[in-house]
């Protein structure tokens, strides 16, 4: 738009202007004119501004057309207000937001942010702010206005990041005295039922060596709840432009790629949360704790917190207790427990949004530096023919003669965190001679073959040394790949292979052959599985043996104390009882036919894709419409994940996480780019691409991404500034 029109424009918003209309309102008006919005023929919105907050400003505008449901939820969560819409039962999912920072602390670390973030802050606010404005037929359930001390609480990309990981029933016994179960692991939330489909990413970065262009690639492929992220697109003339998936609310793409550089993020077994038991004293001036030969006070802070109850809000106040490592989340037995995790809101938000703006693998490590990714690893390639992988980026230096699995001393100064490890002493990867990484939340130590780190060279908590089935399943993969294009690498991250049950099959198969008399009733069922070649599609009826099989035996197996799940698998496959793996088989059989009317059924009628309307907590009907999904669950290998992560009353299987948005690029001298979202953009049941790409979720056909203008304008179905 030239500056004749755009001057033209605002004239004639001018001349539209009540005299009510506020100097805010007119200020947002004014930069709604500086932003403009194209959607492509899938809803995606490319955002462009003349300046990194105009795009900001556009790319909240966006995402609340697309679900201001989910951008509110986010923030009613992470800023501690949760319990004022869902009562009661959120109480202590929002002190434990207030514990490490109120709404006093936000506002100061948004004022002492440099100029630029805060101008990004100041967008954000004004890009949701501007479409309540013009949508006064949006009822929120709770933030009538958001503030641009926001983003503070929510800062790193993923929506619980490390906070989610502290137990919210610990901190209800503490402050509450409410019931907390023995069950709850140090560093642990509840353990999930089985059912649930384990969280987790993957990512592959692949170098020109064993690519037909002989540029590098890189595959990000996030397996998150579905409808967790938007798809975007960010351009401004200060040097943005980037491409990729954003958490609902927040201003900056979390997993992505920009013509220069591509980025993707996998959760991590970096060790940065710790406990220090912390000895108490009560005093007629409050509470010290003992750190060395000092009583330092505990720092006490007050907090009043609403909560819903009918339709109207009570209050309750708590004492909060902070010592200089954090707050007191809990106890055990007479000592104050100190949760430490990262928490710089101001340096995470800089790091987030400077990532994404960056031309090579230099000022993608100079970044790195500012160490505030601190749930994430990340897999990364770039124009320049590089690949990385950072495991983890926020590490603290510990005294290795303390054991931080556990809570440790904190009246010994010992005990305490000596700064952060730098990324020169974090385990990373740069360009392995074989040519390609991979990290599925499996161990660092096999990330790149014979060229992965070594773990004698690293402190224990920088990893677990843990390998899952992705990662065996990537690595035979990536070992025997050449001559990759971008439709190759997506037949790989979609390879229907199951390994865990190459390793627990066989096993029963052979239970079967040597039992005497042979059971009539698993006959069939063992002749099925036996011509199985382990792979997973719609029309699989062994993989829906299998999957209840593993399942049933996950759950009600005699295993030997102390084995990880995939221990449990090869303890299936060998050494469990015959008899129980007979008996586990009759258990599939039987759930299969009580629920579908024969064991015989295809895995297609049982695992389905279903979006019956935008709710954030999505119900499943059985009777309603719904998609064959020839995917499986990660657990047992599925590169391309899909599973259920809520307890679903119906007899088939709904996906609800798994393979979200996925990208997999090429860079050259222009980047390429296909992309897939689960169901579509928007979380509008009557938009167009509410469901668009669900059954092109399903069938595995990816989409071309417009990432230039003129191909952007060439799939434009609507362009328009906010506010129109």
């Amino acid at each position: 738009m030239n500056k004749l029109s755009i001057l033209l424009l605002l004239l004639f918003i001018g001349c539209k202007q009540s005299p009510k209309v506020s100097e805010e309102v007119q200020r947002w008006q004014k930069q709604a004119v500086t932003v403009e919005i194209i959607r492509d023929n899938f809803g995606v919105p490319h955002i462009y501004g003349k300046t990194d907050a105009d795009a900001v400003f556009g790319l909240l505008y966006a995402q609340c057309e697309d679900d201001f449901n989910r951008v509110e939820q986010n923030y009613i969560w992470a800023t501690g207000r949760l319990a004022e819409v869902e009562g009661e039962e959120a109480l202590y999912s929002d002190l434990r937001a207030k514990l490490y920072m109120t709404k006093d602390e936000a506002i100061a670390n948004y004022e002492k942010s440099p100029e630029w973030l805060k101008k990004l802050c100041n967008a954000f606010a004004d890009g949701i702010n501007y479409y309540l404005f013009t949508h006064p037929e949006v009822t929120p359930r709770l933030l009538t206005r958001f503030e641009p001390w926001m983003p503070m609480y929510f800062s790193e990309g993923s929506i619980g990041g490390d906070i989610e990981g502290i137990s919210t029933k610990k901190i209800g016994a503490f402050y509450g005295n409410e019931n907390a179960t023995d069950e709850i692991a140090f560093n642990e939330t509840e353990e999930p039922f089985l059912e649930k489909e384990p969280a987790g990413s993957n990512g592959f970065a692949i170098s020109g060596k064993r690519t037909a262009s002989g540029n590098a690639m890189l595959l990000i492929n996030p397996h998150t709840s579905f409808f967790f992220r938007g798809e975007v697109h960010m351009v401004s003339e200060e040097g943005l432009n980037a491409y990729g998936a954003v958490t609902w609310g927040q201003f900056f793409i979390y997993q992505g790629f920009n013509e220069k550089t591509g980025w993707m993020h996998t959760s991590t077994y970096t060790d940065i949360k710790d406990e220090f038991l912390e000895d108490v004293t009560k005093t007629d001036n409050g509470y010290t704790y003992t750190y060395g030969d000092e009583q330092r006070p505990v720092k006490e802070l007050e907090v009043a917190l609403k909560y819903k109850v009918g339709d109207s809000l009570t209050e309750k106040k708590f004492n909060m207790f902070r010592t200089h490592r954090g707050p007191i989340t809990h106890a055990i037995d007479s000592n104050w427990v100190t949760t430490a995790i990262m928490w710089d809101p101001v340096k995470a938000l800089e790091q987030s949004f400077t990532r994404t703006k960056l031309n090579g693998h230099q000022e993608f490590r100079e970044m790195m530096n500012i160490r505030t990714n601190s749930s994430n690893n990340t897999v990364y390639a770039d124009a320049g023919g590089n690949i990385a992988y950072y495991h983890g980026n926020f590490i603290p230096k510990r005294n290795v003669k303390f054991d931080y699995t556990n809570p440790v001393d904190g009246s010994d100064p010992e005990t305490d965190w000596n700064g952060l490890h730098t990324v020169d002493e974090n385990i990373t990867v740069i360009n392995p001679e074989v040519g390609w990484i991979q990290n599925c939340n499996s161990t660092p130590f096999t990330s790149a073959g014979e060229n992965s780190p070594k773990i004698e060279d690293y402190p224990n908590y920088m990893s677990k040394n843990r390998e899952n089935f992705r990662g065996v399943h990537a690595i035979r993969l990536l070992e025997k790949s050449k001559d990759l294009t971008i439709d190759k690498l997506i037949t790989m991250a979609y390879d229907p292979y199951l390994p865990a049950f190459e390793i627990s099959i066989p096993g029963l198969i052979q239970a079967y052959d040597k039992s005497s008399p042979k059971d009539p009733e698993l006959t069939e069922a063992i002749d099925v599985l036996r011509k199985w070649d382990f792979s997973v599609s719609k029309e699989s009826v062994a993989m829906s043996l299998a999957h209840f099989y593993g399942q049933f035996y996950l759950r009600e197996g005699n295993f030997p104390n102390g084995l990880n799940e995939m221990e449990k698998v090869a303890f299936m496959g060998t050494k469990s009882p015959k008899a129980e793996k007979l008996t586990m088989l009759k258990k599939s059989i039987s759930h299969l036919t009580n629920d579908f009317g024969s064991w015989n059924t295809p895995w297609g009628e049982i695992n389905r894709y279903q979006r019956l309307n935008g709710d954030i907590d999505q119900k499943f009907d059985d009777d309603a419409p719904s998609i064959a999904v020839g995917l499986a669950t990660s657990r047992w290998g599925a590169l391309a994940a899909f599973g259920m992560r809520s307890r679903q009353k119906t007899k088939r299987i709904y996906g609800t996480r798994g393979n979200s948005f996925v990208a997999v690029v090429e860079f050259g001298d222009k980047v390429k780019a296909k992309s897939m979202l689960a169901g579509g953009q928007s979380g509008d049941p009557d938009s167009p691409h509410f469901d668009d790409q669900a059954q092109r979720y399903a069938d595995v056909e990816f989409k071309n991404v417009p990432y230039y203008r003129e191909d952007v304008e060439a799939r434009a179905e609507k362009t328009y500034h906010p506010g129109e």
